[in-house]
């Protein structure tokens, strides 16, 4: 099963790409997505959309997965924002017929690291880890993508 995680923002897109076959996790695939504060919001989430949709015809995943949105009422503007990214990420989704599966920050962590409230450092070395990276990923919107793919490998299988 090929999943794609994606830790969706405006300013930097984090996304991972793992593959789950004959009980190992396999990197695939991991970047960035980025657009400048210069362009217009139509440029930046125009980019974001093309750049997903490639990166869902090079990898065929199965399975697509995000963090649910929590706003935090001190942070209206962010939350409209990042709702705008995810908007049209999920709008990707949708016209690939691709299922979609979000989480909870706290249950992503849970799955990763054992603990709901772990730290961003504790979650970017157990992702290392579990995928075997000589280094972590200079970017943490990287690691909470492929957290996202590698929790729901884990949540999925716990189901069957």
């Amino acid at each position: 099963m090929i999943i794609l995680g994606i830790d969706p923002a405006l300013s930097v897109t984090g996304y991972g790409v793992i593959n789950f076959s004959q009980n190992r996790l396999l990197l695939l695939e991991a970047g960035i997505i980025t657009t400048l504060p210069r362009q217009t919001l139509p440029q930046r989430l125009d980019k974001i959309y093309r750049a997903v949709s490639k990166l869902i015809l090079d990898t065929r995943p199965d399975v697509m997965v995000l963090e649910k949105l929590y706003a935090h009422y001190r942070h209206p503007t962010t939350a409209y924002l990042l709702g705008q990214a995810r908007g049209v990420i999920c709008l990707v989704c949708a016209r690939e017929n691709i299922p979609l599966v979000e989480y909870a920050a706290t249950r992503v962590k849970k799955a990763i690291v054992g603990r709901g409230l772990a730290s961003k450092y504790q979650v970017q070395r157990m992702v290392a880890n579990i995928l075997a990276l000589d280094t972590i990923p200079k970017y943490t919107d990287v690691t909470d993508a492929l957290a996202l793919a590698i929790a729901h490998n884990y949540i999925a299988r716990s189901k069957i």
